[in-house]
């Protein structure tokens, strides 16, 4: 394969992330109010002459010598942040570089995925004869898995082969990542006094119907993600101590595996449970990449290991072959005075061009 030199050298890549990261630090982006990020992200391609393309609060664009009868791999990543949490100690606005870490929200989940992905597209942005077209999209709303991020922009894409989300993962692979499935219910029951026998207690019926459910064993296991996990998150009934309500509600926590979908998974629960459940949304499915895929081998060769992802991203949503690869630690995500080590950025842009130069 030919030598592929970049315009910019490992320096000049580090300090550009770093500088636009401070940027976007210092400028709030929740979810929904992205506009001003996405500006600014608009302004880093501009100074650096490349033509960038704006759906909603979502800024994407292809490599130089994009060719439409090629394939296309996407780096994806987002710039909204979750609100900060009141146990901050320092501006969560104010970007601050200390002892080899850069302060601020948003620093690590996304943001340094961001700036990397960033500088990697502009390493490859002018070169040649590749054999896929690289793509770059920098969304919104995925703190919320909202419909006006990479949902929306995805229809706007060409044809992507592989897409490449980047999340705080230490730069390992998450090959598969677990969905998210949530579960309104009801239990009905006879409304009485409660100093009168009731055979047919709305919450007592409640509580063995989740005693069941929780203990419930799905079939299949993962090999990467494990079993399917329901979590009891919320339960309501009841405003009067003398009173024996009508209904018990409750919310059911559910992260599913690659081994099922969404809907499969809602059937088997309704299946095992007499209360009546309905399911807030079926988008957020389980995704997986296969061991054998040229990208998860290109990472293998140069050191880096696979994993399942518990967490969710925008994975969930994006219709095509899929990985989760980003610097950072995700432990850190939305947790008080976040930060990400200089370090893991420079660290980032070499391992993300090492393995694409392997595919590219």
């Amino acid at each position: 394969m030919q030598e592929l030199k970049s315009v910019y050298n490992k320096e000049e890549l580090l300090n550009n992330a770093v500088e636009l990261l401070k940027k976007l630090i210092a400028i709030p982006s929740f979810s929904k109010d992205e506009y001003n990020t996405s500006v600014e992200i608009e302004n880093f391609f501009k100074k650096h002459h490349i033509p960038a393309k704006r759906f909603k609060n979502n800024i994407w664009a292809v490599n130089k010598n994009f060719d439409v009868f090629k394939p296309s791999i996407l780096l994806n990543t987002h710039h909204d942040t979750v609100k900060p949490n009141k146990a901050y100690t320092l501006d969560p606005f104010l970007p601050v570089e200390k002892d080899g870490k850069l302060y601020g929200l948003g620093s690590n989940d996304a943001g340094a995925s961001l700036v990397s992905m960033a500088q990697v597209f502009l390493h490859f942005y002018e070169k040649e004869n590749l054999q896929y077209n690289l793509i770059i999209a920098l969304t919104a709303e995925e703190e919320i898995s909202g419909i006006d991020g990479i949902e929306a922009l995805f229809p706007q894409l060409p044809n992507i082969e592989l897409a490449i989300v980047g999340e705080p993962t230490q730069m390992n692979l998450a090959i598969a990542e677990k969905g998210l499935l949530v579960i309104d219910g009801e239990t009905k029951g006879t409304p009485s006094h409660a100093a009168h026998p009731n055979n047919d207690n709305s919450i007592v019926k409640c509580m063995e119907d989740l005693q069941d459910i929780l203990a419930f064993k799905f079939p299949k296991v993962s090999d990467y993600l494990g079993e399917v996990k329901i979590t009891l998150s919320g339960i309501h009934a009841g405003v009067q101590h003398n009173v024996v309500p009508e209904a018990c509600t409750f919310t059911l926590d559910v992260r599913i595996t690659d081994e099922y979908s969404n809907k499969e998974v809602f059937e088997i629960i309704q299946e095992q449970m007499k209360s009546t459940l309905t399911a807030r949304s079926l988008r957020l499915n389980s995704s997986k990449i296969e061991m054998d895929h040229p990208f998860v081998q290109a990472g293998l060769e140069i050191g880096r290991t696979t994993y399942g992802s518990p967490t969710s991203s925008d994975q969930a949503i994006i219709p095509c072959t899929s990985v989760k690869i980003g610097p950072g630690d995700s432990r850190r995500s939305h947790t008080a005075d976040e930060y990400i080590y200089i370090k893991e950025i420079e660290e980032g842009i070499g391992i993300y061009i090492g393995i694409l130069e392997k595919v590219l």
